[in-house]
């Protein structure tokens, strides 16, 4: 999907999908490294960044809408906790390497040509150690229409991650239906997939 696609979502007053954190972020915390620096792609208007950031972690904001991330910083004022943010396309970013303690990305849903390329760029931001965790949308989610893409190529397997995190030791990896109650947009139960990952040491 497009910027202005994004822009256009995240220009309304209230959060597109509010701002409280994302409820599999929150019940698997604790894989996380305490208070390190963390990765968040397409963290959008950035309610998962600003959770972390009151925990004491340093979380790096990545997404491609100016308006989102606008919004992300603002929210992390009304907080009173500070979020780096980085305006930039996914799969056109200098992507950094042996950086972050964890990777945290929520329904960052990539087309097929760039799915891979993307996820396999999140493990290499990880320092030996860290841990990533991921929940997504998979192709059952067709029939929720309760948010996520509409299209199936856009929607992620259990056997798409295996082959785009081989080589990572894989903690959990769950295919579940869960209610996703998240702003105006996540709003019903939902098929996804969950996982948590560990870059080898």
């Amino acid at each position: 999907m497009s910027t202005s696609f994004w822009d256009e979502r995240y220009q309304a007053r209230e959060f597109a999908y509010g701002t409280a954190p994302n409820d599999f972020l929150v019940e698997n915390a604790a894989y996380l490294p305490p208070r390190g620096r963390l990765l968040l792609p397409a963290d959008g208007e950035g309610r998962n960044s600003v959770w972390l950031a009151e925990r004491g972690y340093r979380p790096t904001a990545v997404d491609f809408s100016s308006v989102g991330l606008e919004k992300a910083r603002t929210l992390a004022a009304e907080r009173g906790v500070a979020i780096e943010t980085v305006h930039t396309d996914l799969t056109d970013w200098d992507w950094p390497e042996d950086t972050f303690d964890g990777v945290v990305a929520v329904f960052c849903h990539l087309p097929p040509g760039h799915r891979q390329y993307v996820h396999r760029a999140m493990l290499g931001a990880l320092r030996p150690g860290g841990r990533l965790l991921l929940e997504a949308y998979t192709p059952d989610q067709l029939a929720y229409r309760t948010g996520g893409p509409p299209v199936e190529e856009m929607l992620y397997s259990r056997a798409a991650l295996e082959e785009d995190f081989a080589g990572a030791a894989i903690l959990h990896l769950e295919e579940k239906v869960r209610p996703v109650m998240e702003g105006k947009y996540h709003h019903g139960d939902g098929a996804v997939i969950q996982l948590v990952a560990e870059r080898p040491a």
